[in-house]
């Protein structure tokens, strides 16, 4: 949908053949392994630890969402990333991190859906398409985000509203950034998922310098605070 198989925080293909040097996302929410991902943000990026930690969040939330909106949004296929499903490695010293999908990785489905017919035992039927909002919250929100939240406010005092907007910034962004590659309306499908998520007051869709629908967060993901400030578009600060 981006025009490429190569994009930074995500494995090449998505789908992680051989799980060799990769680890379960489970090492992040039982914080095994979170110490690796706020190391490597101050390594990136410096700055104090709550907004190392706010910036890390920023960007893995947004890779870990990205092919479960991206799938629902294109195709109404969800691949229900949960922790156990997601795998990371810190290899790469010039990202953050890199998120895969395990092959096993379950994609729930609508009955009209051809793969719904597969008889595959890893594509899972829903009813209809709350049905499947709902699987896509339950494992990418509530089996996935939401305790990573709670790990990194075990290691650092940041508020959740803050972390959740970095959700709902980068959904919304996703989204936009691909919207030719499915049928209908970005703003209504942002809409939709933002509401399923329980998102909507974090961020609103503003006309940007053409008309275009731009994002506006509600909350501040910290960056401005670096040792290089950054001030992202649609910061709620430079709006202020």
């Amino acid at each position: 949908m981006f025009g490429t198989d190569v994009l930074p925080g995500l494995a090449p293909g998505l789908l992680v053949s051989d799980e060799t040097g990769w680890a379960p996302a489970t090492t992040l929410t039982d914080g095994t392994r979170l110490p690796e991902l706020l190391d490597s943000a101050v390594r990136l990026w410096g700055g104090t630890p709550h907004a190392s930690a706010a910036v890390a969040w920023k960007a893995y939330s947004y890779w870990a969402a990205l092919p479960v909106v991206l799938g629902w949004a294109a195709a109404r296929r969800v691949p229900l990333l949960d922790h156990t499903a997601a795998l990371v490695h810190f290899a790469d010293r010039g990202t953050l991190v890199t998120l895969g999908l395990r092959e096993s990785i379950p994609v729930a489905v609508l009955p009209s859906d051809p793969l719904a017919l597969a008889g595959l035992p890893q594509v899972q039927v829903v009813a209809d398409e709350r049905e499947l909002l709902t699987a896509l919250r339950a494992t990418l929100l509530d089996a996935h985000l939401a305790p990573m939240i709670a790990a990194i406010q075990g290691k650092v005092r940041i508020g959740a509203r803050t972390l959740l907007g970095s959700v709902a910034s980068g959904i919304a962004h996703g989204l936009l950034r691909a919207a030719d590659g499915w049928p209908g309306s970005v703003v209504e499908a942002i809409d939709t998922l933002l509401d399923a998520l329980d998102l909507t007051d974090l961020v609103e869709l503003v006309p940007g310098p053409n008309g275009e629908p731009t994002v506006q967060r509600r909350t501040c993901c910290l960056a401005f605070t670096l040792p290089t400030p950054k001030v992202c578009q649609g910061c709620c600060i430079r709006s202020a």
